[in-house]
């Protein structure tokens, strides 16, 4: 393992510089790392810095750490160049198993030995990634949510041939650059989050497929409802307190028979044309003439309000610098 710890961490390299890459690039920014990235698209240094000067607004008035520029990014023209005195790696390529596993294995031929390299997948077990890495022990998930600058939440977990070592100094990195981390004690297919908004994906695009519920009416009964208990209690502890008095325990009694009730249909419907087009139009016409960059700077701006509504502010660690700027 390196000699680095995660709290003296300064230069962070970024592999992938897409939505999910170049999320990561802002947020290591704006906690005041040096970073570089690659990408292999002719356009990836431009698009990344298109990424970065809109996240930067959102970032501003969450709150900067000290020290913490858009100067302080610096595009390589190479994977090596990139990696090469990097204390920490993110990669975030497209999520292609094979691309994913050749990634991995360059990546870990190029950086400095010892050094964690952490993978965005959002589906693959590391497992599966790091089989023909010449040091899988120090390859790990660090799966995020969109946009990484702002959603607190990094899934952490190893592989068959990942080190404790390795999974532990990842997770107490990730603290120590702002997130909000979960350490799995073992891969799971789709890892936590995903797991649960897949269902709920499923069951919103039955609705449609049906014509039992409309894009906007799926959206709205997530917003308007559920939703607002979620952004600072959890399902679980939520359903314990529809039990009153008796918890969980007495929800479990009252309705535990319902989930024998045809509520939910968990196997995908199949995404025929109509249902494709059917999603396509309900998501333009709730959108209501709001651009992409309308409506991303509508829910960095709302991200940045249940954050500061329910007191739970990207938190800097000890040893790393405290945030500046407008709260």
């Amino acid at each position: 393992m390196t000699t680095t710890t995660p709290e003296d961490v300064r230069r962070v390299a970024c592999v992938g510089a897409g939505v999910i890459g170049g999320g990561w690039v802002a947020h290591f920014l704006a906690r005041g790392y040096d970073v570089t990235a690659w990408d292999p698209a002719p356009d990836a240094e431009a698009r990344l810095r298109r990424l970065v000067d809109a996240a930067w607004p959102a970032l501003t008035r969450l709150g900067l750490a000290e020290g913490a520029s858009q100067d302080r990014l610096t595009v390589a023209a190479t994977l090596e160049e990139a990696v090469a005195d990097a204390q920490f790696v993110q990669e975030s390529a497209p999520e292609k198993l094979e691309l994913k596993r050749d990634l991995l294995t360059r990546l870990d031929a190029a950086a400095p030995p010892g050094v964690v390299i952490a993978s965005s997948t959002s589906g693959y077990p590391m497992t599966d990634m790091q089989t023909t890495a010449a040091d899988p022990g120090r390859l790990v998930v660090g799966h995020p949510f969109n946009p990484p600058y702002l959603i607190p939440l990094v899934e952490v977990v190893g592989g068959e041939r990942t080190t404790a070592e390795a999974v532990a100094w990842a997770s107490r990195f990730y603290e120590v650059a702002g997130k909000s981390v979960i350490t799995m004690k073992s891969e799971v297919p789709g890892f936590i989050a995903n797991r649960l908004q897949e269902a709920l994906w499923r069951e919103a695009l039955h609705m449609v497929a049906n014509g039992e519920a409309t894009v906007q009416e799926i959206d709205d009964s997530i917003t308007e409802g559920p939703g607002l208990r979620w952004a600072f209690m959890g399902p679980m502890l939520t359903f314990a307190l529809a039990g009153g008095e008796g918890g969980m325990a007495h929800m479990l009694d009252h309705f535990g028979p319902s989930l024998k009730s045809p509520w939910t249909r968990l196997e995908a419907p199949e995404l025929d044309k109509d249902l494709y087009d059917a999603v396509v139009a309900g998501c333009d016409e709730a959108a209501a003439g709001r651009t992409i960059a309308d409506l991303v700077a509508e829910r960095d701006q709302g991200v940045i309000d249940v954050l500061r509504a329910t007191g739970r502010l990207p938190r800097q660690a000890a040893g790393h610098a405290e945030p500046k700027g407008t709260m």
